[in-house]
Order: C-alpha cells, then structure tokens, then sequence
C-alpha cells in the first residue's frame, strides 16, 4: 500500500523501520527520532575541550614554554580519542536506526560518518547535508522532510552525555 510520499507503508504487524537523523559539531549532537506519535529528541554534550594553541606571539617566554604546551602530534592523539568517545555515544543513540540523515556545519559530520563506515554502519546514512546553526525545532522539521514523515510534531526531549 501506498503512503502520501510513495513510499511504502508497512504490512499490518510489522512495525515501521526506525528513521531519524543527527546534526551535529565538535560541542553537541542533537539526535531526532521520528516516532508515530511525533519525534524525540536527544541532546548529546561532546566533553570535547579546546586545547591549547601554539602560536608565535605567545605570553609565555623562555625555555620552559615547550614544557607547558604538548606536542602537536601528542594533542592531535587525546583530541582525536575525545572526539571518537563523542562519536561511539552518538552512534550508540542512532545504532537501531535502519536509516541516518547526517546535518552539521563542519567537519564533525564526516567524521561521524567515517566512524559509521568504521563500524560497517555506513549503508544506514540516507545523506549527509551541511546545516549552519539550526534550533532543536529546525533539526525535527529538516528530518521530517528528508524522510516524507508527516507524524503529528509532538516532541519530547532528553539529554545525555558520553561516558
């Protein structure tokens, strides 16, 4: 049978896939699931900290300067393990969805996307859209509209953080 979208409505019984999406940056995951009853949605905090730069005007002076900032190749490897404990706990909330639309505005989102294939995830990720900014209302709609849902917007709101 038929839906409004073309799509295919599921046979009596069975229960409709899960769908939903991810828009995501380097700080925060808002993960939308689309439910018959509307969308939920969950708020991911990345405990991801802005390390510390090496530059050429620094206040620090003298020869104890390399001591204080680490190496760029040691703080690459602890920023690239917070990341993908950020990442596994995003891909933790979406694992069930048989189908992903990936938002964000920079490279976080290929990055997740990356780890999905990683973890031989990728064939779930329907697309991958750059997205500035957008509220937690925005993200549902845009979901909602990839996927042709057209459930009620009734929303209910989690927050998590990884580990």
């Amino acid at each position: 049978m038929n839906t409004k979208s073309g799509r295919e409505a599921p046979a009596p019984g069975i229960s409709k896939p899960r769908m939903g999406g991810v828009w995501i940056d380097h700080r925060k995951a808002v993960v939308v699931e689309l439910t018959p009853d509307g969308a939920k949605t969950t708020l991911i905090q990345s405990k991801v900290e802005k390390h510390l730069e090496r530059g050429g005007d620094s206040p620090m002076k003298g020869r104890a300067e390399p001591l204080q900032v680490p190496a760029d190749d040691s703080r690459q490897r602890a920023l690239t393990a917070e990341l993908n404990v950020y990442y596994d706990a995003v891909i933790a909330a979406l694992r069930d969805f048989a189908r992903v639309l990936l938002l964000g505005p920079g490279e976080a989102k290929g990055e997740l996307h990356a780890r999905f294939v990683k973890m031989k995830l990728g064939g779930r990720i329907a697309a991958i859209e750059t997205e500035d900014k957008m509220t937690e209302p925005e993200i549902v709609a845009k979901v909602r509209e990839h996927f042709g849902d057209s459930a009620p917007r009734m929303q209910a709101s989690h927050e998590r953080s990884p580990r």
